[in-house]
Order: structure tokens, then sequence, then C-alpha cells
């Protein structure tokens, strides 16, 4: 039955009897048969190479970790070493094997004399579980049968989809939570005394939105607009950044305890992934000497002043987004159509967010040639060492790419666009975006349920779309040639029944070392996206937790059925994400302080109501609480003081029958020399106060959860407390019964 397992495929052209490209084809295949290693080669339009490694490779394997996989996986009965563990063999040696000419795997495929490489699906009982079990859209709501994705691809994948698995249960409670928040303010949607102002305010004469032309307006004008501000921007909302900030610490402790009941039965608790890799370069060579640890002051400097340059790049991106969003603007406003005219904020911000939805997909692709390059430059001493330093570029490049625009409209629109008669303007010409009087969140929201929807929806079709496409093309491709099969040429099908199974694996996606990764990153932003900017997205765990429920079916199917099989990796844990998700999470309790104390409405109106309010002024309780407070929050200019190349509109629109001598706008400045208010400074500092004492009492309950819920569960440890007994004792009694021989 071993004689028709094959662990790997190499494919290559077929060349020229004589050529370079077949010299070097044929040394690479001897150095293989020195080490003992069956060959067996197939020709069809291209040459198929069965490599198939000696049990002696396997032997020493097990010997030299006195066999890491004492617990036999149970879904392979008939090996005495599990398939994954021999494909993870076979991948190192076949990649670390040299050619006279000191040329590896990886240079040959570079210089075309190999096409591909890759270990076999197999038509066997595990496969088929995984199919009738795993990636059903049946099953969408079962849980995954991690132990048989772990026989199959092995720790890696099997640690992924425990993960993603666990975060998505989790994200239900978030989603809920979410949704909850949102429906009460669709409740609220009325009834909020802020929103009733703006739209009752049919006297109040807002000043105009751009330089040339543009008319002035009414702050009743934009009634729905502030309707869905409040919506959004609530006291519900701050509960729910508070819980959302705990919701992560929770998740990432459950989870540790989580991964140690789970590697704690696959027996990898302990298991030290250098004494493997060092184990892997000693059974292919044995005079192997390992790599020291190095570190360069020089090189390390060199390698941070390169990141920085690439963030200045990718902000300086998020600052061409805001250009285009001005200078939208005031073509939109210029526009001959109403509509346009009315909506050219919403406009531009609409459109700015697809626009930037572009530059996500196109700077993802030069992030990680980027990340790629600087990896080189560092020379990492391990294939997980350098796995680790891609990550934290990659996702340092990535963040900045998602969220630097996000960041902008978070905390700086509408703040440094100065005000009416002294506004700063882009090259002099173009003035900065206002905030709409009800608060800039609005335009966050939309930004945030824009990016999340395509990337969400447009990113997992292309994702599997693509493979799909592909794989029916090929396989189209292939059917005329079944057709002559039938009509004399089975011969050659029955003599060979390897052929079939070899090219139809063949005709698969290929797979690289990040496809894993990929899957890792994307979910990682999402999780982002999820917790950072929350305060103003609030739906957005249930748009994930859609989206994985989904993910999870996808990523299975392409894995078994449209990309080839994965080289299974060994693993105990997720590696350095869950550092990242750390980090994540901290971000997630500053960003989403600075959203309910920056962005929001929620300070200012609370100063409003505590200091300036009617309560206050005449201790009348009939009253609500926060009227009068949009009059409060917009300031008096006087016409006169436009800056001279302003065009005002010649025609004044129909509701003014006496000229204009001064309109409103959002800030808190003096009426005479423009300078700002005590109640600006009073609520700056109270913003501040806020921001304190959010960010110290959500990290401080961090840290209480995070002390609360133990990483190791009490059972992984009395299992380890147990065992250590018993060895002990064992070991005792035979120096005992030695010692009475």
């Amino acid at each position: 039955q071993d004689e028709d397992k094959w662990d790997f495929v190499l494919v290559s052209n077929i060349h020229e009897v004589g050529s370079e490209k077949e010299i070097k084809r044929k040394k690479f295949l001897d150095e293989l048969s020195k080490k003992g290693f069956a060959i067996k080669k197939i020709e069809d339009k291209k040459l198929f190479y069965g490599v198939r490694a000696p049990k002696q490779i396997f032997r020493k394997y097990q010997w030299l970790l006195r066999n890491p996989d004492s617990r036999l996986q149970n879904c392979d009965v008939h090996h005495d070493i599990p398939v994954t563990t021999r494909i993870r063999i076979v991948n190192f040696i076949l990649q670390n094997t040299m050619t006279p000419n000191l040329e590896k795997l990886d240079d040959l495929i570079k210089k075309k004399v190999f096409e591909a490489a890759f270990p076999l699906h197999e038509k066997e009982e595990v496969r088929e579980f995984l199919k009738e079990k795993w990636f059903n859209w049946r099953d969408i709501f079962c849980e995954q049968r991690i132990e048989k994705i772990r026989c199959y691809f092995g720790e890696k994948v099997a640690l992924y989809f425990a993960w993603l698995g666990w975060y998505t249960y989790l994200l239900g409670i978030a989603a809920v939570a979410g949704l909850v928040v949102f429906v009460a303010g669709i409740t609220v949607f009325n009834s909020s005394q802020v929103s009733k102002e703006i739209c009752e305010a049919s006297n109040t004469i807002m000043c105009p939105l751009c330089d040339q032309k543009c008319p002035f307006w009414l702050l009743s004008d934009t009634c729905t607009y502030a309707r869905v501000t409040h919506m959004i921007d609530n006291e519900g909302t701050v509960l729910f950044a508070m819980f959302m900030a705990i919701w992560a610490t929770v998740f990432l402790e459950l989870w540790k305890r989580k991964r140690a009941n789970v590697v704690t039965d696959w027996d990898l608790y302990r298991w030290d992934e250098e004494e493997e890799e060092l184990a892997m370069e000693l059974i292919n060579n044995l005079q192997h000497e390992p790599r020291r640890y190095q570190h360069s002051y020089f090189r390390s400097t060199i390698m941070l002043l390169l990141v920085l340059v690439m963030i200045a790049v990718l902000i300086g991106i998020a600052h061409a987004l805001i250009i285009y969003r001005v200078i939208a603007t005031a073509l939109f406003t210029q526009s001959d159509f109403e509509f346009l005219r009315e909506q050219a904020n919403t406009m531009a911000v609409m459109t700015g967010a697809v626009l930037h939805y572009i530059t996500i997909v196109i700077m993802t692709k030069v992030n990680r040639h980027v990340a790629l390059y600087l990896c080189d430059l560092e020379k990492p001493r391990t294939f997980s060492q350098r796995e680790n330093n891609f990550t934290v570029k990659i996702f340092t490049f990535q963040f900045f790419t998602n969220f630097s625009s996000l960041i902008y409209i978070a905390f700086f629109l509408g703040r440094i666009n100065g005000h009416p008669g002294n506004y700063v303007r882009i090259a002099g010409k173009w003035r900065l975006e206002e905030c709409h009087p009800s608060g800039c969140i609005t335009d966050l929201f939309i930004q945030m349920a824009i990016i999340m929807l395509l990337k969400q929806t447009i990113s997992n079709v292309m994702e599997y779309l693509i493979p799909w496409i592909a794989h029916k093309l090929r396989k189209k491709q292939q059917r005329p040639k079944k057709r002559s099969m039938i009509l004399g040429e089975e011969e050659e099908e029955a003599e060979d029944p390897c052929k079939r199974q070899w090219l139809s694996n063949y005709q698969l996606k290929e797979v690289n070392i990040f496809s894993l990764f990929d899957e890792f990153l994307e979910m990682v932003i999402q999780y982002s996206f999820t917790t950072i900017f929350v305060a103003a997205f609030p739906l957005a765990p249930l748009l994930a937790f859609f989206n994985n429920l989904f993910e999870i079916r996808l990523d299975a199917i392409k894995m078994m059925r449209l990309h080839q099989r994965m080289v299974p990796r060994k693993a105990n844990d997720i590696g350095i994400w869950l550092q990242v998700l750390e980090a994540v999470g901290i971000l997630a309790v500053i960003g989403n302080g600075l959203v309910i104390a920056i962005t929001s409405d929620f300070i200012p109106v609370q100063v409003y109501k505590y200091t300036y309010s009617p309560c206050m002024m005449e201790n009348s309780t009939s009253v609500d609480c926060s009227t009068g407070y949009i009059n409060h929050s917009l300031s008096v200019f006087r016409i006169q003081d436009f800056e001279p190349y302003t065009k005002l509109p010649e025609m004044l629109p129909d509701f003014l029958s006496n000229e204009i001598k001064e309109c409103r706008y959002r800030d808190y400045r003096n009426a005479d020399d423009y300078s700002y208010t005590v109640q600006f400074w009073h609520i700056f500092a109270a913003r501040l106060a806020f921001l304190i004492l959010f960010e110290h009492v959500a990290l401080c309950v961090k840290l209480i959860a995070a002390w609360y819920i133990p990483d190791v569960p009490q059972s992984v440890k009395n299992q380890f407390l147990d065992r250590k007994h018993s060895n002990l004792r064992k070991d005792l009694s035979m120096m005992e019964y030695s010692t009475e021989v």
C-alpha cells in the first residue's frame, strides 16, 4: 500500500536533452536519490516526479525527538508516523537539499527548472469526513472538528480554525450588544432634544459651505442628517465602547485557556520549535552547524528608519484622500444637479470612502513587497523568526493603510479648518471641510460602513471566485482528453493510476507559505475595525459575525477543493498574532476613548447640561436640560468680515426679505474678535478629563479581567502535575529496584 503513496510531487517543463535546465534538474534529483528517496517519473504535457522518503528518515526523527507524536493522531492507524509529519519532514528536506552548484529548490523554481512542488490531497477517510462535516453549508452553526482538521492540515491550520471559531462565537455576544445599542438609538431617533432643535431652527442662517457663490442655508435643512447623527451618538454608545474594551480582553483571556486545552490534548504544550528545527537540519545533513543568534544595532536602526519612511508614505496617501474630498466638495457644491449641490459633503465622504477602499486593495500588494524586502535585509535566523518579523511589519503597514483616513475623520476633521473670514486652505485655494452642526460622527459612521461592507463582500467574493473560476476552466480544458481515452488510450491510464491524481492536484491553485498568513491578516484587520472605532459604528461586530460564519466555510472549501494541499506546520499557539491582538486591544481603549471625547458630541452636551443649561440657571426641572444647546454651540459671524475673494451669492435665498448681516457656524468663538470663548476651554478641559478617566478605568478593568481569568485552566496544570509526579515515582522505584538487585 505504501508503494502507491507519494509524499511530494515536483513538476517540470519538458526541457531539451542536454540543456542547462535539464542538467540542473537531473543533479537535484540525483541528490535526492543519494538520500534514499524513491522517485517516480510520469510524462504528460509536463514532467511529474513523485518523491517518497525512506523510512530511515522518519525513524531518525522519532528517535531524536523521542516521538513528539507519542499520542498517535487517531486518524492515521496505518502509519507509524502521521501523514502531516511525513509531509513536513519531506518538505524540509526538499527545501534544504543543495545541488553541487549550491542551488536549492527555491532557486531552481525561480530559474524555471521546476515549476511547482506540492504534497497531494488524499482520497482518504479524513478528507471524506471533512467534506461531510466541515465545509457543508448545512453545518454553518455547528462546531468544527479541530482534531480532524489537524490530521489533514497540521496544527497551524487547526489552530487558525480553532481561533476563528472561538472569535466568531464570542463575536455573537458583541453583535447582540451592538444591535441593542443601535436599536435603542433608533427608538430615540425622534425624541432627541438636540435633533429637535436643529429640525425647528428655521430662522438660523448658516454661513456658506464654500467660497464661490455658495448659498447661505438654514440649519433646519439638515434635519435628517441630525437625526441620523443622534441615532449613533448617544449615551448608549459610551457604555458600548466600554463594553467592547472589556470584551476584547475577555476574548483573548478565554482564547488562551481554550488554546491550552487544545494543545494539551495534542501533547504539544511544552513543544520546542527550535529543537524541532535543529533535529530536521541534522536529519537532512549530519554535518550541519546551527546559525548563531546575532543582533546588529546598525541594521535595526536602518530598519526602523525604513519602516518610518513607509509609514510616512502611507500617511501621505491619507492626505491625498483628504485633498480629494476637499476638492470634490468644492466641485459638487458648484454642480448643476440640485441633489449633488445639497448633499455635496455626504457625496464627497462616500466617494472618498470608495477611493479609500481602492487604495487599500492596491497598497496591500505594495506593503507585502516592502515588508518582504525589509525581512530579507534583516537576515532572520530561522523561518519562524522571519515570519514574526514579517507579521509585525505588514500589520503596521496595513494598519496605517486602513486607518489613517479614519483617524483624520475621527480626530481632525472640522477641528483644524479655521473659521469664516480666516479659513485654513490647501494651496491657498481650497478650504478644509467642516463638521456638520450636529457633529462629525456620522462621517466616521459612513466611512466605516462603506469600507467594512466593501472589504467583506468584494474581498470574500474575489478570494473565492477567482480560484473557483480558474478551477472550472482547467477542468473544461481537460475534458476532451477524457474522450480520447475512451477511444483507445485506456492502456496508458490503466498502467498509471497516479497520473490522474497528480494532474488534478497540479491544476489546483498554488499555495505558498503565506496562504494561511493572509487569512490571519484579514481577520486581525477585521478585529481592529470591530474594536478600535466601534463607538462610531456599533454594527461592526454584527457585520463581522455574519462575515465570519461564511469565512469559515469559504476557507474550508478553498483549502479542500480549490487549493493545493498546504504543507502542514507544527505549532502550539497562533504565534506573534496573539501579541498583535493584545496591542489592538489597547489601541481599542485609546481609540474609543478619543472617539467619545473628541469626535462625539457627548462631552459638549454634558458640559452644557450641567453648567449652562436652563436646568442650572433657573433650577427648573420641567424643561429638558439640553434645551438651547444648539444655539449655544453656534458662533456668530459678521458678513462684512468675509475674505475679499469670497464671492457671496448675488441672489439671496427666497426665505430672506431683508439683507443678511450675520450668519452662524459651529464653534465656540467671541462675536467681536473671533477668539475662543470660556466655554471652549471648559469643554476642552472636560474632554481631556473624560479621556484620562475613561482610559484609566477601561485599562484597570482590562487588567482585572486578565487577572480574574487564568490563562491556563487548572485541569491542564493538574495533568502536568500528575505526569511529573508519576515520572519521579517511577524513577525512584527503578532506582530502589536496581540497588536491591
